[in-house]
């Protein structure tokens, strides 16, 4: 009796889910709840995911297409979709320029990719070297990625990002070399502010002499004078215990990507930060690039991120974990499992 009185209140709890499915429900089949899951904006195109389909027809349109990487539970995704898609003037000019395709970075959906193979969105995703949520990948008409937005990028930044593509800039040059454009015309706002943190490697910048014998990863902070974000990252975030004590495991320096003074790089080249910098292709920043004891780079994080994340890369690093999970969003996932586990339960947005 009591086994038979469960199922029925089973079934009566099923047959309200197929009369009203709540707000939040992904599309994993009835009955079921994704946890996280945010509604995209309608406007957002229903693709059948043929990349190069999707490709003509946004050119056909005089639009480009834009690959919207996510993953439910994300705050930064539901922080794009809120405070920059919840701008009318940030939506209607994506709307008007873009196709944008969204792309479970986990998901099983076939995807049929720029040389016409069958995939899934997650290999796929694996396929182009997606690490965070969100990724944005700006594609031209020939399919080429012209920009690629790896995280969260605040709404003016985001709006650069837009025109440069929408513009067809990416044919004068990079985004960097756009943004810098801009801002050498006054048309970015520019403040006079360097930065620092402390037990940085010493000037001059000679950056395989002096860790020739060193085995501690070496993390290059790329910040420039301009940067909210590097105000936050330096002033809040590196200053928290818990991210000090991962700052004691590596060697650090912090430069410029825009300086012209001389570096020695950690694989022994001489040249300008600024060229060192170009040839890295920096173009977020605070940009995070780890470099190993041979000189070679490991890693690196290119978007607006809070403690936990920026905390997780650096260990990610220092644990050596890349090494055998190439996976970033693997790595966290399964850090904020055993935190809470534990009784640390992360705020990813603290």
């Amino acid at each position: 009796m009591k086994y038979a009185l469960l199922f029925a209140l089973m079934l009566l709890a099923n047959l309200a889910w197929a009369e009203e499915p709540p707000a939040n429900a992904s599309a994993l089949g009835a009955g079921l709840v994704n946890p996280g899951y945010e509604e995209k904006p309608a406007w957002f195109k229903e693709s059948f995911l043929d990349i190069r389909e999707d490709i003509k027809e946004a050119t056909a349109a005089n639009k480009r297409a834009i690959l919207y990487f996510y993953q439910d539970g994300c705050p930064y995704c539901t922080k794009l979709l809120k405070d920059n898609f919840g701008k009318q003037d940030i939506a209607d000019k994506t709307q008007k320029n873009f196709d944008v395709i969204s792309i479970n970075m986990w998901g099983d959906r076939s995807v049929t990719d720029f040389d016409g193979k069958e995939t899934t969105e997650k290999a796929f995703a694996t396929d182009l070297k997606v690490q965070y949520t969100p990724t944005m990948l700006f594609l031209d008409e020939g399919g080429k990625v012209v920009l690629r937005v790896n995280g969260y990028y605040a709404p003016d930044k985001f709006e650069l990002a837009l025109d440069y593509s929408a513009g067809k800039h990416d044919k004068e040059g990079s985004f960097k070399d756009y943004y810098a454009k801009l801002k050498a015309e006054g048309k970015v706002a520019s403040k006079d502010q360097t930065y620092a943190l402390p037990g940085s490697l010493p000037a001059p910048l000679r950056l395989q002499d002096v860790r020739k014998d060193d085995k501690r990863p070496l993390m290059v902070v790329f910040a420039q004078q301009d940067c909210d974000t590097c105000d936050e990252l330096f002033n809040d975030i590196f200053k928290r215990k818990e991210l000090a004590y991962s700052l004691s495991n590596l060697d650090v320096v912090v430069v410029n990507p825009d300086d012209t003074s001389d570096i020695q790089t950690p694989d022994g080249k001489d040249m300008k930060i600024a060229e060192w910098a170009k040839a890295l292709n920096i173009q977020y920043s605070p940009s995070l690039v780890f470099f190993d004891a041979d000189g070679k780079e490991t890693f690196r994080t290119e978007a607006y991120l809070k403690a936990f994340h920026t905390h997780g890369a650096m260990d990610y690093v220092i644990s050596g974990a890349y090494q055998w999970q190439p996976e970033f969003q693997r790595y966290l996932q399964h850090r904020r499992e055993v935190l809470a586990e534990h009784g640390f339960p992360a705020d990813l947005m603290e």
